[in-house]
C-alpha cells in the first residue's frame, strides 16, 4: 500500500509543476467531525504536494491557549507551512468571520498564485463556507483612513453588542417586524445572529433576508449562497462511526488535561476573567470564550480547586447538502487503514483534479427531503424550549432528555403528557410570563 500512496503523490504533485496552470489547481477542503483526523490528512497532503494550510477554525486564530484549542504542535508547523493560527489576541471580543474571510481569501489567493494548492481545513463550518461561497453581507466598509471613520466603525461594534444585551425575545421580535423571513429562521436564544441581522438592516436599510436573497439570484448562485469563490474545489468529508469517535474524544480529553489543560486555563483566567468574575458580568458569548472548556470548566475556575470538571460537549457534523460541489467521503473509523482508505484515495482524488479529469471515487449523494420544514416552531413545555425545524424537533423528542422530563411528567400527571408539546410560534415580549 506504501507503494500505491507514493505512485498516487508523485502524480498528484507532478500536476501542478509540470502543467504550471494555475486553473488547474484545486482549492482542498477537509472536513469532519472532532477526532476523524482532520489535521493529519491535512499534513500529509501539504507535505506530498507542496501546499500550504490555511486553518478554518474560529478559535485557533487566538494567539496562546493551544491545549484547549487543540492546534497543531509547533513541530507539525514547521513540517508544513500553516496559516491563520495564534494571530488574534484572546482580548479581543470584536473578531468576526468577515474579518476571517477577508485575511484567509487573500491568502488563498496568494497561494494559487505561487503555484502551489492551499488545502483548507476545519473547524468552524461557517468560516468555510464564508471561503467556499459568497455568503457575508460586509458592514465593516473597505479601508478606514480618517479618524472619523475609525471612530464610525468602533460604533458598528458597540451597536451590535448593545443589541446583545437585550433580552432575547423581544430582540427577536423586533427582528421579526422588520425581517420576518430571517427571524423565521433564527432561535430567540441565539441573540448574537438575531443581533447581526438587525445591524445589517439597521445599516442598510434592506433586510438581511433580501440582500442574501440577491446573493443567492447571482450567475452561479443557489440555495447555499452566491456563487462559489474559487472554480475547482476538492471537498474531503472525513466519517466514522460514533462509538469510536466518543472513544477518541474522551481520549482527548484525557490527554488535554495530561498535557495542562487546567493550568493553561487557569493561567488565562488570571489575566482576565477573574475580575470581571468580581463584577458578576463574565461573556462567555464572544471571541475565545466560546471555545469548549471555558463555559465548562467556570465553576472549577471560580472555585479555587473545589469542583470536578467535566467537558461533556460533542461537535455535530454537518453533513453535505443540495447544491454543493462533489464532496468525497474518506472512512476513518480503522486508524490502521489510514493509508488504504484515506491518504491514498485523497492523493487520487486530488490528482484527477490538478488533471482536469473525474476521479475515480464517487461523490457522496445525499437525498434532500423537499418536504422537510426547516423554519417549523415547536415549544416543547416539558424541557421549557422553542425547537426550530422537523429535523431538530424529532432529534428533540427522543432525546435522553425530553424522554427524561417525559417519564417524570407521567408519574405526576399522566393526562397533561399528551399536551405538553406542541408546534407553536415564538412570543412576543408580552406574551411570556415574568
Amino acid at each position: 500500500m506504501a507503494a500505491a500512496v507514493m505512485a498516487a503523490a508523485n502524480a498528484a504533485r507532478a500536476g501542478p509543476r509540470a502543467r504550471g496552470l494555475r486553473g488547474s489547481l484545486p482549492l482542498v477542503v477537509i472536513l469532519g467531525a472532532t477526532g476523524t483526523g482532520k489535521s493529519k490528512l491535512a499534513l500529509q497532503l501539504g507535505q506530498r504536494l507542496g501546499g500550504e494550510i490555511v486553518s478554518a477554525d474560529s478559535m485557533q486564530v487566538y494567539e496562546g491557549l493551544n491545549i484547549i484549542t487543540n492546534k497543531v504542535s509547533p513541530q507539525e508547523q514547521r513540517l508544513c507551512q500553516h496559516h491563520m493560527i495564534s494571530f488574534v489576541d484572546p482580548l479581543v471580543m470584536n473578531y468576526t468571520v468577515v474579518d476571517f474571510r477577508n485575511k484567509a481569501t487573500a491568502l488563498i489567493e496568494d497561494i494559487f498564485a505561487q503555484e502551489k494548492i492551499p488545502i483548507v481545513v476545519g473547524g468552524t463550518n461557517y468560516y468555510i463556507e464564508s471561503l467556499l461561497w459568497k455568503v457575508l453581507i460586509n458592514t465593516k466598509g473597505k479601508a478606514l483612513h480618517s479618524s472619523e471613520e475609525i471612530c464610525k466603525e468602533e460604533k458598528v461594534i458597540d451597536r451590535k453588542m448593545e443589541l446583545e444585551k437585550m433580552d432575547g425575545f423581544e430582540l427577536h421580535h423586533r427582528l421579526s417586524q422588520v425581517d420576518p423571513e430571517m427571524a423565521a429562521k433564527l432561535h430567540p436564544h441565539d441573540k448574537r445572529k438575531v443581533a447581526r441581522s438587525l445591524q445589517v438592516f439597521e445599516e442598510t436599510g434592506i433586510s438581511h433576508s433580501e440582500l442574501l436573497s440577491r446573493q443567492h439570484a447571482e450567475e452561479g448562485g443557489g440555495p447555499l449562497g452566491g456563487p462559489l469563490k474559487f472554480p475547482n474545489p476538492c471537498i474531503f468529508w472525513l466519517h466514522a462511526d460514533q462509538a469510536v469517535l466518543d472513544q477518541r474524544l474522551d481520549k482527548r480529553v484525557d490527554e488535554m488535561i495530561a498535557s495542562g489543560l487546567l493550568e493553561e486555563l487557569k493561567e488565562f483566567h488570571r489575566r482576565y476573567n477573574q475580575e470581571k468574575v468580581a463584577e458578576n458580568c463574565q461573556n462567555y458569548q464572544h471571541g475565545i470564550f466560546q471555545s469548549i472548556g471555558f463555559k465548562e470548566f467556570h465553576e472549577y475556575l471560580i472555585s479555587n480547586d473545589q469542583c470536578s470538571p467535566e467537558a461533556s460537549n460533542l461537535l455535530l457534523t454537518k453533513g453535505p447538502g443540495p447544491n454543493v460541489p462533489p464532496i468525497y467521503g474518506l472512512e476513518v473509523t480503522d486508524a490502521l487503514k489510514w493509508d488504504e482508505s484515506v491518504l491514498g484515495p485523497a492523493l487520487q482524488i486530488v490528482g484527477s483534479f490538478i488533471q482536469g479529469k473525474q476521479p475515480v471515487a464517487i461523490p457522496i449523494r445525499l437525498q434532500c427531503d423537499v418536504t422537510e420544514n426547516k423554519r417549523s416552531h415547536h415549544r416543547c413545555e416539558l424541557c421549557d424550549r422553542i425547537i426550530i425545524g422537523d429535523r431538530e424537533w424529532a432529534a428533540h423528542t427522543k432525546s435522553k432528555s425530553h424522554l427524561h422530563q417525559l417519564k417524570k411528567r407521567r408519574k405526576l400527571d399522566p393526562d397533561a403528557v399528551a399536551t405538553s408539546t406542541s408546534q407553536s410560534h415564538f412570543p412576543k415580549p408580552d406574551e411570556r410570563t415574568p
